[in-house]
Parts: C-alpha cells; sequence; structure tokens
C-alpha cells in the first residue's frame, strides 16, 4: 500500500485486481481503485490497453516474418511460391549447401518457407 501510494502522488500508473467486498484482506486494493484512482484490471488486457501495448504480439509476429540476416534475405530471393530445390538455392546463392540447409531450417522454423517435400522449399507466404 506504501508503494502504491507513493506512485499516485508521483503520478505513475498504478493498477489494482479488485477483490471480494466481503474480505477484510481485499480492503486495500479495493480502496485504490474506489478512493485513489487505480486502475481496475480483471484480465491482461487491460494493462496492455492502458499503456498502449495491445498492438505488441502482432509486432513480435511481424518481426519474426522478416529475415533476421542478409544470408537470409538472399536465399529467400531464390525461394518462390513455386517449388524450388536445395541445389537451384545453393547454385544461384553461391554459398555452400551446409550453410543453405542451416539457413533454410532456420527460415522454415521461422514460418517463412516451407519443405514441400524431397528438398524442394516454397515460400510460406
Amino acid at each position: 500500500m506504501i508503494t502504491a501510494k507513493m506512485a499516485l502522488e508521483q503520478k505513475r500508473e498504478v493498477f489494482a485486481v479488485p477483490g471480494s467486498i466481503f474480505s477484510p484482506q481485499s480492503r486495500g486494493t479495493n480502496d485504490l481503485i474506489q478512493k485513489s484512482g487505480a486502475k481496475l484490471v480483471t484480465e491482461v488486457s487491460d494493462i496492455l490497453e492502458e499503456l498502449n501495448l495491445t498492438t505488441v504480439p502482432q509486432q513480435m509476429e511481424l518481426k519474426e516474418a522478416l529475415p533476421a540476416t542478409d544470408t537470409e534475405a538472399d536465399l529467400l530471393r531464390h525461394i518462390t511460391k513455386d517449388p524450388v530445390h536445395i541445389d537451384e538455392v545453393c547454385r544461384g546463392s553461391g554459398l555452400p549447401a551446409s550453410t543453405v540447409s542451416s539457413l533454410l531450417a532456420m527460415m522454415e522454423l521461422k514460418g517463412l518457407i516451407r519443405e514441400v517435400g524431397a528438398k524442394a522449399f516454397v515460400r510460406a507466404r
């Protein structure tokens, strides 16, 4: 309660989860909400909305959809919607098969590409 009151005095955000009106242990948080201006929290989205963080999951998803390195971006240029064999990707990129294979595996885990069988890959998005 001391920390919450000091935060309110400093004009900081204070959030409180309400408790039962019949429980003496809930009196502090309920008073913070009713009298002190603490924000009522019943679910995570209440905090995310108040702090304008509702788009963070979408931003993280978009970040994962982007190539992490220039090499990944280069490999992605060689992969289309039509199946492309790993050997063609190696020839086109000029990279060794071991490098291409590991990068393609990582890109598949990120959801950038899909293997469609027999070491042939297509863009996933």
